[in-house]
């Protein structure tokens, strides 16, 4: 798979794309923001993954990471110091795929690249025939991935619709995370429920309806189908 590296710092890029060549990856790198954006063109230029540091001397990350959204469909993972819910949050909301949070394990890292480089084009398992789910003012159709509220269009990113279909599917069947994980991620791997949380608070957030999906403390996440 080929791998663009965003990475400013060369001792980093370094180290780090000769770990990715041991695991199979052609890494490109690039210094900066524009690099990373001409790299790109055109239409992702056969990348599998864009993995993003935030820390960029000619642009904010964030504001990369929004162009290249624009550019081309290739999974991005950012990799920032930012901890926070708020932070990870617009992240996912300019359309990057995951996150890592410095300092990370090698391994953690290995792992979400394979987990976002993976195609996840939901399918139906109800025989295929449902092109759409109504959920009161939400509108989630299946062949175009396209959700609405009200007639609006909500911009959601590949995991997120991928998410919200899944729970859909059934509303008020309780989803247990290592299921939604396999699914939606298609890994077992433990370390991604972070990443699912932060996914779950994005679709509370963009689709102004926090309570229409439901934590199950200790078990898991549900759909409220809204009964107004």
């Amino acid at each position: 798979m080929r791998l663009l590296l965003v990475e400013d710092d060369n001792h980093v890029a370094a180290a780090l794309s000769a770990v990715l060549a041991r695991h199979g990856f052609d890494v490109t790198h690039a210094r900066s923001g524009e690099e990373a954006l001409q790299a790109l063109v055109p239409e992702g230029n056969g990348f599998g993954v864009v993995l993003l540091d935030l820390g960029l001397p000619d642009q904010d990350g964030y504001e990369v990471c929004g162009k290249i959204r624009k550019r081309t469909s290739t999974p991005v993972i950012m990799v920032t110091a930012r901890s926070d819910v708020r932070s990870r949050i617009h992240g996912l909301n300019l359309g990057a795929d995951d996150y890592v949070v410095k300092p990370y394990d090698t391994g953690e890292l290995l792992a979400r690249i394979h987990a976002v480089s993976r195609r996840t084009v939901h399918e139906d398992p109800q025989s295929g025939s449902e092109t759409e789910l109504l959920l009161g003012p939400v509108r989630i159709e299946l062949p175009t991935r396209q959700v609405s509220v009200d007639g609006s269009v909500v911009q959601l990113t590949r995991k997120e619709f991928d998410l919200l279909a899944l729970l859909a599917q059934r509303p008020g069947v309780v989803f247990r995370r290592e299921q939604i994980i396999s699914e939606v991620w298609r890994t077992s791997w433990e370390g991604t429920g972070r990443t699912l949380e932060v996914h779950v608070a994005s679709l509370r957030a963009k689709l102004r309806m926090p309570a229409l999906i439901e934590t199950v403390r200790g078990v898991g996440y549900r759909l409220v189908a809204p009964t107004g």
